[in-house]
Protein backbone atom coordinates (compact mmCIF):
# COMPACT_ATOMS: atom_id res chain seq x y z
CA UNK A 1 0.00 0.00 0.00
CA UNK A 2 1.02 3.63 -0.21
CA UNK A 3 2.32 5.79 1.88
CA UNK A 4 0.42 7.29 4.11
CA UNK A 5 2.36 10.39 5.21
CA UNK A 6 1.04 11.09 1.54
CA UNK A 7 -2.37 10.54 -0.27
CA UNK A 8 -2.30 7.70 -3.05
CA UNK A 9 -2.45 9.07 -6.18
CA UNK A 10 -6.29 7.47 -7.33
CA UNK A 11 -7.57 6.45 -10.87
CA UNK A 12 -11.02 5.00 -12.32
CA UNK A 13 -11.37 2.89 -15.06
CA UNK A 14 -14.87 2.58 -16.48
CA UNK A 15 -15.64 -0.45 -19.05
CA UNK A 16 -17.73 0.91 -21.54
CA UNK A 17 -17.26 -1.69 -24.33
CA UNK A 18 -20.87 -3.76 -23.63
CA UNK A 19 -23.96 -3.79 -26.12
CA UNK A 20 -26.65 -3.38 -23.03
CA UNK A 21 -28.76 -5.51 -24.75
CA UNK A 22 -31.22 -5.64 -22.06
CA UNK A 23 -32.49 -1.86 -22.93
CA UNK A 24 -32.63 -3.37 -26.63
CA UNK A 25 -30.75 -3.44 -30.00
CA UNK A 26 -29.38 -0.55 -31.63
CA UNK A 27 -26.56 1.89 -29.55
CA UNK A 28 -24.57 0.30 -26.74
CA UNK A 29 -25.90 0.63 -23.52
CA UNK A 30 -23.24 3.31 -22.33
CA UNK A 31 -24.14 6.09 -25.27
CA UNK A 32 -28.06 5.55 -24.93
CA UNK A 33 -28.84 9.26 -23.63
CA UNK A 34 -29.72 10.26 -20.33
CA UNK A 35 -31.37 13.84 -20.13
CA UNK A 36 -30.20 14.10 -23.42
CA UNK A 37 -26.50 13.27 -22.90
CA UNK A 38 -24.99 10.11 -22.81
CA UNK A 39 -24.79 7.87 -19.70
CA UNK A 40 -20.99 7.30 -20.55
CA UNK A 41 -20.72 11.35 -19.84
CA UNK A 42 -22.68 11.24 -16.36
CA UNK A 43 -20.60 8.19 -15.08
CA UNK A 44 -17.10 10.01 -16.05
CA UNK A 45 -18.35 13.06 -14.53
CA UNK A 46 -19.51 11.51 -11.67
CA UNK A 47 -15.85 9.70 -10.56
CA UNK A 48 -14.47 13.20 -11.69
CA UNK A 49 -16.45 14.91 -8.91
CA UNK A 50 -14.54 12.70 -6.53
CA UNK A 51 -11.68 15.36 -6.22
CA UNK A 52 -9.60 12.08 -5.05
CA UNK A 53 -9.71 11.01 -8.80
CA UNK A 54 -6.87 12.41 -10.98
CA UNK A 55 -7.36 10.33 -13.30
CA UNK A 56 -10.29 8.48 -15.64
CA UNK A 57 -9.52 5.78 -18.23
CA UNK A 58 -12.72 4.73 -20.31
CA UNK A 59 -12.20 1.20 -21.99
CA UNK A 60 -14.38 2.04 -25.56
CA UNK A 61 -15.84 -0.92 -27.76
CA UNK A 62 -13.15 -2.62 -29.76
CA UNK A 63 -13.84 -0.61 -32.95
CA UNK A 64 -15.14 2.23 -30.52
CA UNK A 65 -12.64 4.53 -29.43
CA UNK A 66 -12.57 7.40 -31.86
CA UNK A 67 -16.51 7.50 -31.78
CA UNK A 68 -16.17 7.51 -27.95
CA UNK A 69 -13.03 10.31 -27.26
CA UNK A 70 -14.69 12.19 -29.72
CA UNK A 71 -17.96 12.31 -27.44
CA UNK A 72 -15.83 12.96 -24.31
CA UNK A 73 -14.17 15.74 -26.07
CA UNK A 74 -17.33 17.68 -26.74
CA UNK A 75 -18.07 16.97 -22.65
CA UNK A 76 -14.50 18.20 -21.17
CA UNK A 77 -13.91 17.79 -17.92
CA UNK A 78 -12.29 20.48 -15.43
CA UNK A 79 -8.84 20.61 -15.76
CA UNK A 80 -7.24 18.63 -12.42
CA UNK A 81 -8.73 15.20 -14.04
CA UNK A 82 -6.91 13.70 -16.95
CA UNK A 83 -9.28 11.16 -19.10
CA UNK A 84 -7.78 8.74 -21.30
CA UNK A 85 -10.07 6.53 -23.69
CA UNK A 86 -8.41 2.75 -24.90
CA UNK A 87 -10.34 -0.07 -26.73
CA UNK A 88 -11.93 -2.62 -24.82
CA UNK A 89 -11.62 -6.40 -24.89
CA UNK A 90 -14.44 -9.41 -25.79
CA UNK A 91 -15.25 -9.55 -22.39
CA UNK A 92 -15.46 -7.60 -19.43
CA UNK A 93 -12.52 -8.53 -17.58
CA UNK A 94 -10.27 -8.37 -20.60
CA UNK A 95 -11.64 -4.68 -21.27
CA UNK A 96 -10.94 -4.28 -17.06
CA UNK A 97 -7.66 -5.45 -17.87
CA UNK A 98 -6.65 -3.50 -20.52
CA UNK A 99 -7.70 -0.24 -18.69
CA UNK A 100 -5.31 -1.68 -15.68
CA UNK A 101 -2.50 -1.42 -18.08
CA UNK A 102 -2.78 2.07 -19.69
CA UNK A 103 -2.53 2.91 -15.64
CA UNK A 104 0.70 5.13 -14.76
CA UNK A 105 3.03 3.60 -12.26
CA UNK A 106 2.29 6.74 -10.24
CA UNK A 107 -1.23 5.02 -9.59
CA UNK A 108 -2.16 3.55 -6.33
CA UNK A 109 -5.58 3.50 -6.00
CA UNK A 110 -7.67 2.05 -8.61
CA UNK A 111 -11.62 2.09 -8.84
CA UNK A 112 -13.63 0.32 -11.13
CA UNK A 113 -17.04 1.90 -12.23
CA UNK A 114 -20.10 0.86 -14.36
CA UNK A 115 -20.68 2.99 -16.97
CA UNK A 116 -24.76 1.66 -16.60
CA UNK A 117 -24.58 3.61 -13.05
CA UNK A 118 -24.65 7.53 -14.43
CA UNK A 119 -25.51 8.90 -11.08
CA UNK A 120 -23.38 7.67 -8.29
CA UNK A 121 -22.99 10.67 -5.90
CA UNK A 122 -19.10 12.14 -5.03
CA UNK A 123 -19.81 11.53 -1.24
CA UNK A 124 -19.86 7.57 -2.11
CA UNK A 125 -17.11 7.56 -4.23
CA UNK A 126 -14.96 9.24 -1.79
CA UNK A 127 -15.76 6.79 0.98
CA UNK A 128 -14.78 4.32 -1.01
CA UNK A 129 -11.15 5.81 -1.93
CA UNK A 130 -10.68 6.36 1.69
CA UNK A 131 -11.13 3.02 3.02
CA UNK A 132 -8.61 1.82 0.46
CA UNK A 133 -5.90 4.59 1.46
CA UNK A 134 -7.10 3.44 5.08
CA UNK A 135 -5.50 0.09 3.91
CA UNK A 136 -8.10 -1.97 2.66
CA UNK A 137 -6.96 -3.73 -0.12
CA UNK A 138 -10.69 -4.10 -1.72
CA UNK A 139 -13.74 -2.14 -1.28
CA UNK A 140 -17.31 -2.17 -2.22
CA UNK A 141 -20.13 0.05 -1.51
CA UNK A 142 -23.51 -1.56 -0.93
CA UNK A 143 -26.97 -1.72 0.47
CA UNK A 144 -28.86 -3.70 2.43
CA UNK A 145 -31.92 -5.92 0.47
CA UNK A 146 -35.79 -4.60 0.94
CA UNK A 147 -36.49 -8.49 -0.65
CA UNK A 148 -36.59 -11.31 0.87
CA UNK A 149 -34.27 -14.08 -1.49
CA UNK A 150 -34.59 -17.26 -2.21
CA UNK A 151 -32.21 -19.79 -3.61
CA UNK A 152 -33.93 -22.09 -6.26
CA UNK A 153 -33.15 -24.99 -8.57
CA UNK A 154 -32.98 -23.65 -11.77
CA UNK A 155 -35.43 -24.71 -14.37
CA UNK A 156 -35.77 -23.69 -18.29
CA UNK A 157 -37.44 -20.60 -18.54
CA UNK A 158 -41.35 -20.18 -17.59
CA UNK A 159 -41.04 -23.37 -15.48
CA UNK A 160 -41.70 -23.41 -11.86
CA UNK A 161 -38.58 -23.17 -10.06
CA UNK A 162 -38.16 -25.37 -7.03
CA UNK A 163 -37.19 -23.21 -3.71
CA UNK A 164 -34.25 -24.76 -1.92
CA UNK A 165 -32.91 -22.90 0.56
CA UNK A 166 -34.13 -18.52 2.22
CA UNK A 167 -30.64 -16.71 3.10
CA UNK A 168 -31.21 -14.57 5.83
CA UNK A 169 -31.77 -11.36 4.31
CA UNK A 170 -29.53 -9.05 7.59
CA UNK A 171 -26.12 -11.18 6.24
CA UNK A 172 -26.55 -9.81 2.64
CA UNK A 173 -25.85 -6.69 0.70
CA UNK A 174 -26.45 -5.81 -2.84
CA UNK A 175 -23.23 -4.44 -3.86
CA UNK A 176 -22.48 -1.36 -6.23
CA UNK A 177 -19.58 0.40 -7.75
CA UNK A 178 -17.25 2.77 -7.62
CA UNK A 179 -15.46 -1.16 -6.45
CA UNK A 180 -12.16 0.71 -5.09
CA UNK A 181 -8.56 -1.45 -5.20
CA UNK A 182 -5.38 -1.37 -4.16
CA UNK A 183 -3.60 -1.42 -8.05
CA UNK A 184 -1.31 -4.10 -7.43
CA UNK A 185 -3.59 -6.18 -5.57
CA UNK A 186 -6.29 -5.99 -8.26
CA UNK A 187 -3.41 -6.90 -11.37
CA UNK A 188 -2.54 -9.69 -9.71
CA UNK A 189 -6.21 -10.45 -9.28
CA UNK A 190 -6.78 -10.16 -12.73
CA UNK A 191 -3.47 -12.12 -13.94
CA UNK A 192 -4.65 -15.19 -11.36
CA UNK A 193 -7.92 -15.68 -11.80
CA UNK A 194 -9.86 -17.12 -14.60
CA UNK A 195 -12.73 -15.22 -15.68
CA UNK A 196 -15.80 -17.44 -14.52
CA UNK A 197 -14.42 -18.92 -11.94
CA UNK A 198 -17.16 -17.91 -9.74
CA UNK A 199 -16.43 -14.16 -9.69
CA UNK A 200 -18.91 -12.19 -11.17
CA UNK A 201 -17.07 -8.56 -10.45
CA UNK A 202 -13.89 -7.32 -9.53
CA UNK A 203 -13.84 -7.66 -5.70
CA UNK A 204 -15.42 -11.41 -6.53
CA UNK A 205 -12.02 -11.81 -8.22
CA UNK A 206 -9.98 -10.55 -5.64
CA UNK A 207 -12.33 -12.80 -2.85
CA UNK A 208 -10.87 -15.54 -5.02
CA UNK A 209 -7.16 -14.63 -3.96
CA UNK A 210 -8.11 -15.08 -0.31
CA UNK A 211 -7.61 -11.05 -0.14
CA UNK A 212 -10.20 -9.22 2.12
CA UNK A 213 -12.72 -7.13 0.63
CA UNK A 214 -14.77 -4.77 2.74
CA UNK A 215 -18.08 -2.65 2.20
CA UNK A 216 -19.10 0.35 3.25
CA UNK A 217 -22.44 2.27 2.65
CA UNK A 218 -23.45 2.86 -0.86
CA UNK A 219 -26.50 4.70 -2.36
CA UNK A 220 -29.61 4.26 -3.22
CA UNK A 221 -28.80 6.40 -6.37
CA UNK A 222 -26.04 4.34 -7.60
CA UNK A 223 -28.50 2.01 -8.99
CA UNK A 224 -27.97 0.05 -12.40
CA UNK A 225 -29.41 1.22 -15.70
CA UNK A 226 -30.02 -2.01 -17.14
CA UNK A 227 -33.81 -2.44 -18.43
CA UNK A 228 -36.47 0.31 -19.94
CA UNK A 229 -37.87 1.38 -15.85
CA UNK A 230 -34.22 1.69 -14.55
CA UNK A 231 -34.05 4.41 -17.11
CA UNK A 232 -37.28 6.17 -16.61
CA UNK A 233 -36.10 5.62 -12.37
CA UNK A 234 -32.76 7.72 -14.16
CA UNK A 235 -34.21 10.20 -16.18
CA UNK A 236 -36.60 11.14 -12.50
CA UNK A 237 -33.48 11.89 -10.38
CA UNK A 238 -31.48 13.70 -13.07
CA UNK A 239 -34.51 15.87 -13.12
CA UNK A 240 -34.45 16.63 -9.46
CA UNK A 241 -30.87 16.87 -9.13
CA UNK A 242 -31.31 19.61 -11.98
CA UNK A 243 -34.25 21.55 -10.45
CA UNK A 244 -32.82 21.82 -6.62
CA UNK A 245 -29.06 20.82 -6.72
CA UNK A 246 -27.82 22.93 -10.20
CA UNK A 247 -26.65 19.40 -11.91
CA UNK A 248 -26.02 19.77 -15.60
Amino acid sequence: MSDPSRPARTAAVIPAAGRGVRLGPGTPKALRTLGGTPMLVHAVRAMAASRAVSLIVVVAPPDGAPEVSRLLHEHPLAERTDLVVVPGGQTRQESVQLGLAALPDTIEVVLVHDAARPLVPADTVDAVVAAVRAGAPAVVPALPLADTVKQVEPQPPGTPEPVVGTPERALLRAVQTPQGFDLATLRKAHDTVVEGEGATDDAGLVERLGSPVVVVPGHEEAFKVTRPLDLVLAEAVLARRRATDGYV
